[in-house]
């Protein structure tokens, strides 16, 4: 029976990802390959920090929950093969066959090609712009290394780690704050700091072992009221502490309080979800099936925009801030929509192919 709380939840984070990449574009915090600050007000920056510090951790959660469940139905070799197709292809060939527009609106949005003004020669500008253009596919090509670790784990304890999982209740949750603590300290990567191996893969293997046990999420919904408070009250005090200063990297992303704030959001999520969101209707159906083309084409329209309102027009910040969510909501899913009808292209940029339909999570 399909779980349509993970299904919401997945497309759910999804739009928060994009209202935080329309704000993220004109920050006054971090304005390096951003266009940075239009405007004086920058209240609309808190939106950043009420999100960063558990939007992703939540996305690894249950695709490591998705991966139990898969793997349930289907042997090792054929997981490889469809998480490879879903993640590692659009993540790389697909970076050669679209991301290289991404690509170049970053570069534009940097200054980039200021610098490289015939230094560079031309052929070589297909694959930097490629490269630069991995953008948001950071995250699937986290996951498809979190999948193959999963793999391993999985041959050397046998299951019995999974099972002993099973019994953890809501003080063990809880405290699970502490190795989450813990592994958001190791494997960041220096200068690429959204690749946070230690945390995202924890996290991943805590959705397979931990969360993916029916009696779990029972004791997050059970509790989901007391989580959903302590998780708002830990944020307005992360953002009062740290607002102004570099969220994306230590003290900020790694500190005790971020890391109690974004799990406690977590498990908040998780049991209120159950709680109210455990159903589907049209809306949820539609947004369940275009969820990851939503993710990966948002941010090129996005940057398209914002690019071209800002360095052409002389556009009141508000308008801007509205056209530029607008062309990454409703570009985002046009170009889903164009992109997956087309054989091959398909396959390279979303990892789709034909195949009978199956109701099975992964």
């Amino acid at each position: 029976m399909r779980k349509h709380f993970i299904d919401n939840i997945r497309w759910g984070t999804i739009i928060l990802v994009v209202i935080y990449h329309v704000i993220y574009m004109f920050n006054g915090i971090i304005t390096e390959g951003v266009i940075g600050p239009i405007t004086t007000v920058r209240y609309q920056d808190a939106i950043q920090y009420m999100l960063y510090p558990w939007f992703m951790v939540i996305l690894f959660i249950i695709s490591g929950m998705c991966a139990k469940y898969y793997l349930d139905r289907h042997t090792d070799k054929e997981f490889i093969r469809a998480r490879t197709r879903k993640l590692l292809v659009p993540s790389t060939i697909g970076l050669f066959v679209f991301g290289w527009i991404q690509g170049y609106f970053n570069m534009a949005i940097s200054h980039a090609f200021d610098s490289m003004s015939g230094n560079v020669p031309g052929i070589a500008m297909y694959p930097i712009m490629a490269l630069c253009g991995t953008g948001v596919l950071w995250t699937v090509q986290v996951m498809w290394l979190c999948s193959m670790l999963l793999l391993l784990v999985r041959k050397m304890e046998k299951g019995r780690l999974y099972h002993l999982c099973q019994k953890a209740n809501i003080l063990v949750l809880v405290l699970l704050t502490v190795p989450v603590w813990g592994a958001a300290q190791i494997l960041n990567m220096p200068i690429i700091c959204v690749y946070r191996f230690g945390i995202y893969g924890f996290c991943f293997l805590l959705g397979y072992y931990v969360f993916s046990h029916d009696e779990v999420i029972e004791q997050l919904e059970k509790y989901c009221i007391f989580l959903l408070i302590a998780a708002v009250s830990l944020g307005a005090v992360y953002v009062n502490c740290y607002f102004g200063q570099n969220y994306t990297v230590a003290p900020g992303v790694n500190s005790p309080l971020a890391i109690g704030f974004g799990w406690a959001a977590c498990l908040a999520v998780l049991g209120c979800v159950k709680r109210w969101g455990n159903k589907t209707n049209a809306f949820s159906e539609y947004m369940t099936k275009r969820s990851f083309g939503l993710y990966v084409f948002h941010y090129t329209t996005l940057s398209a925009t914002a690019y071209v309102l800002t360095k052409y027009t002389h556009t009141a910040p508000v308008i801007v801030y509205l056209l530029t969510a607008i062309a990454a909501f409703c570009g985002g899913l046009l170009l889903n929509e164009i992109i997956s009808g087309i054989p091959v292209i398909r396959w390279c940029v979303l990892g789709i192919k034909k195949e009978k339909k199956q109701n099975v999570q992964g």
